[in-house]
């Protein structure tokens, strides 16, 4: 089972990241997918998440309304589209595979850095 996140880096406030997911080793469409961050010293927390078909969808309320989550079953891919960036959207980002109804199967990626600063 491997979840490779890509996409992090250096944006000035205001600017725009695209993270993706790739998922390999299981069979993405049946798994709730993800995406965390996790800042030094803080509790890892939900920014927002996609069912396994993609029909719902939920969000942290500090990102509701900047940020996009999608998922192409096709691609075994999530994204996670981030406008509008603050600097306490710093984190390090991390994709999570739950599968829809069975407890124990649940996945982490490695995580990508996302930095907002001027």
């Amino acid at each position: 089972v491997r979840l490779v996140e890509s996409g992090g880096g250096l944006v000035q406030p205001g600017g725009s990241l695209r993270l993706s997911c790739a998922a390999s080793g299981f069979r993405f469409s049946t798994y709730d997918m993800s995406w965390y961050r996790q800042v030094p010293g803080k509790e890892r927390e939900l920014v927002a998440a996609v069912a396994s078909t993609g029909a719902s969808t939920n969000y942290a309320d500090s990102v509701k309304g900047r940020f996009g989550i999608s998922r192409d079953n096709a691609k075994n891919t999530v994204y996670l589209q981030m406008n509008s960036l603050k600097p306490e959207d710093t984190a390090v980002y991390y994709c999570n595979a739950q599968h829809r109804s069975l407890n124990g199967y649940n996945y982490w990626g490695q995580g990508t850095q996302v930095t907002v600063s001027s």
